[in-house]
């Protein structure tokens, strides 16, 4: 293991990551941007999830790591094709792949994925965020953590959490 970086200091589990290209921004359609017509939820709108009130794309393929300077889709935690949406049913799953088996991240990771979906989603949508299937030997402990609204609600009580966890949601310079 190398010493190092990260956001919390330490030791790096994975100090050797793959790293994958970002795809590119999203164009805006005519469509999109005419306000008289319904714009549905799709998974490429939850994968760019933008607020252009904030005047960053706040993107959950941006989302940072917490142990490295890349951001979820550079190491290809998550990816489009693993979001699945229905807007008409209200719900959305976004399966993500930790890049080691054992990584010790894994749940702060979902939750940081959870916590921008809540953030930036009507409250009408049901969310559940999940490991994908076979990529870390505590999957099923940590899809429960992330399925419980009571854990997830005393996780950000915690003041320290949530402050990781705002940093892995905020806009690296």
């Amino acid at each position: 293991m190398v010493g190092g970086g990260g956001m919390g200091g330490g030791l790096l589990e994975n100090a050797n990551p793959l790293i994958y290209e970002r795809s590119g921004d999203r164009p805006v359609t005519a469509g999109e941007e005419d306000e008289q017509v319904p714009d549905s939820i799709d998974a490429r709108e939850i994968f760019d999830i933008q607020h252009s009130f904030l005047h960053l794309a706040h993107l959950i393929r941006s989302i940072n790591d917490p142990e490295h300077p890349l951001t979820l889709e550079e190491l290809n935690v998550v990816e489009q094709v693993r979001v699945q949406v229905s807007d008409p049913e209200s719900t959305v799953a976004v399966a993500f792949t930790p890049t080691i088996p054992h990584c010790s991240m894994a749940t702060l990771i979902g939750l940081s994925i959870k916590v921008k979906l809540l953030r930036s989603l009507p409250q009408r949508f049901k969310m559940d965020v999940h490991i994908t299937p076979g990529t870390h030997a505590s999957e099923h402990a940590v899809n429960k953590q992330l399925a419980d609204k009571e854990r997830v609600a005393a996780a950000l009580e915690n003041t320290h959490l949530l402050e990781v966890v705002n940093q892995c949601l905020s806009a690296r310079s």
